[in-house]
This record gives structure tokens, C-alpha cells and sequence, in this order.
């Protein structure tokens, strides 16, 4: 089998419509991003500036800020072309190339919440062994797995994707490369590619909810025994923020990609990808900070800082 495209690139569809529709998306997807990375590059300064947060959870939270950076810059900046460019196309291996780093990323982000939530269990359930056990070494090994698991997510299903034919349109109804539509404009059986790529889905997300779900159940069941109803809260809080994130970002990936064929309403999937792709990451930052103390004490001791140092010159 040899790739038998006949197809040097692909028009995006995105978000069609009238040009006073395209700039007011333009403007809002454009402010949104900005929002998104500068509140991530915000979070990863303090995790590197404060001592305080020099701590295995919030190694974890620096990973995924800086994972969602990119995340969010593998689809954003080609929409935002699409609302003030008449044609929006993207090259055949750069369609690949979209494709490959936003499932990966989006692999290993299923892969770092399910180690926090793990580092969770620990600090709760094993509060004397947590840092025998949460080690550097270990949250290292963690998060190295992560990323290299989810770089190898994706390898299988695009390898089978070379191999298909693709005789036209060359339409894309979407914001960015998907495996869904684009198997659909492909004129060759894609039969083993929607089960390949359900299975690939299915084992991250199956795999992720699994210790996540096992890390909670234990978490529960510890703080229930707990006699003190202030560290029952403590306990709570200390998982709030991540649970939030948990339930919204697998709650939107389930509903895209835990399926065995596509879904025939791509506005639905696109609107869905939006919050994923676009809206998450913007709201990540904003639960972490606004539901964690540590985090807004980190925040106003470094504006303190910064303020000592220019009142000082």
C-alpha cells in the first residue's frame, strides 16, 4: 500500500458566513487566544518564580499550561486566516503535520490530568509517603510517559490515513485538520480507519477516566473516614479545581471522538472543537487561580515584588 493521494491541499470551511459575522469572530477568537496563552505564560511564570509552588502538583499544572500554549496555537492562528482570507487552504503534509501534534497534544493532556489526579490520591490517601512517593524523579518518569505516550497516539491512525485516496472535493468542513471529515472525503474504505481510530481514542480516554475515576473513588472513601468536617473541606478543595477541569475537558473530547462513525452535524462537532480546542484553555487558567489560594498568594507576592522593584528605581 503506497499513498495515493491525488490532493496537494485542502480548503478549511471554517466558519462561513457574512464578512460583518467573519470580523466580529475574527476579533473575538483573536482576543480569546491572546487571553488564553498570556494567562498560561502568567501561570508558568509563578510556578517558576515562587518557591512556594515548587511542588509535584503544580509541576503537573506548569506541564499542562505550557501543553495547552500549543494546544491551542496548532488551530487557532490558521481560523483566524479563515475570517480574512477568501481562500483558506493548508498543504496535504501540513494537514498531517495539524492533525499529528493536535492529537498528540490532546492525548497527553488526558494523560497529565489523569497524574494529577493520581498526585492527588497520594497527598490524600498517603499523606506520610507522599514525598517518598512523589519524588522528583517519579513526577519526571510521570510526566516524560505522558508526553510520550501521546506523541505515539496519533502515529497509527495518520499512517493509515496515507494510504487512503482522496479524488475530491478537497473541502474540509471544519476549522482544522480532523480525522472525521477528512475520512469523508476520502473515495476509499475507511472502515479500518474510524475502528482504529475509535480504538486509539477510546484506550487514551478509557485509560485516563479509569485512574481518575479509581484516584477519586479512594480519595472519597479517605476523606468520609476523615473525623473533622475543616479537613473534609481541605481535603475537597484541594481537588476542586481539578475535578472542574476533569469534567469539562472529557466531557467535550467523549463527545467527539468516542464514536465508531462520524457524526453527520459537523456545526455541532465544530462548535464542540471550539470549546475544546479554543474555550478550555482559556478557562483552565481562570479555575486554577480563582478556586486555589496557594496560587493567588504566589500571584500577589510576585505584583508585590514587582512593585518594590519599581518603586526602587
Amino acid at each position: 500500500m503506497v499513498n495515493t493521494t491525488s490532493m496537494d491541499d485542502f480548503v478549511l470551511l471554517g466558519f462561513p458566513g457574512r464578512w460583518e459575522i467573519q470580523l466580529l469572530l475574527f476579533v473575538s477568537f483573536l482576543l480569546i487566544y491572546i487571553s488564553a496563552v498570556l494567562e498560561n505564560i502568567v501561570i508558568i511564570t509563578l510556578l517558576t518564580v515562587d518557591s512556594h509552588l515548587h511542588t509535584p502538583m503544580y509541576f503537573f499544572l506548569g506541564n499542562v499550561s505550557f501543553l495547552e500554549i500549543w494546544y491551542t496555537s496548532i488551530t487557532v492562528p490558521k481560523m483566524l486566516t479563515s475570517f480574512i482570507s477568501s481562500k483558506n487552504t493548508i498543504s496535504y503534509t501540513g494537514c498531517l503535520a495539524q492533525l499529528h501534534f493536535f492529537t498528540f497534544l490532546g492525548g497527553t493532556e488526558c494523560l497529565l490530568l489523569a497524574v494529577m489526579a493520581y498526585d492527588r490520591y497520594i497527598a490524600i490517601c498517603r499523606p506520610l509517603h507522599y514525598m517518598q512517593i512523589m519524588d522528583h524523579s517519579t513526577c519526571v518518569c510521570l510526566v516524560s510517559g505522558a508526553w510520550l505516550v501521546g506523541f505515539l497516539t496519533p502515529v497509527l491512525p495518520i499512517v493509515l490515513l496515507t494510504r487512503l485516496q482522496f479524488c475530491g472535493p478537497n473541502i474540509i468542513n471544519h476549522f482544522f485538520c480532523d480525522f472525521s471529515p477528512l475520512l469523508r472525503l476520502s473515495c476509499s474504505d475507511i472502515h479500518t480507519n474510524e475502528i482504529v481510530d475509535f480504538a486509539v481514542s477510546a484506550v487514551i480516554l478509557v485509560s485516563s477516566v479509569l485512574v481518575i475515576s479509581s484516584s477519586y473513588f479512594q480519595i472519597v472513601l479517605t476523606v468520609w473516614r476523615m473525623p473533622s468536617a475543616v479537613g473534609r473541606r481541605k481535603a475537597f478543595s484541594t481537588c476542586a479545581s481539578h475535578l472542574t477541569v476533569v469534567l469539562v475537558f472529557f466531557g467535550s473530547l467523549s463527545f467527539m471522538y468516542i464514536r465508531v462513525t462520524t457524526i453527520p452535524s459537523f456545526d455541532m462537532n465544530k462548535v464542540v472543537a471550539v470549546f475544546y480546542a479554543v474555550i478550555i484553555p482559556l478557562l483552565n487558567p481562570m479555575i486554577y487561580c480563582l478556586r486555589n489560594r496557594e496560587v493567588k498568594e504566589a500571584l500577589r507576592r510576585t505584583l508585590q515584588r514587582i512593585k518594590s522593584v519599581t518603586n526602587l528605581r
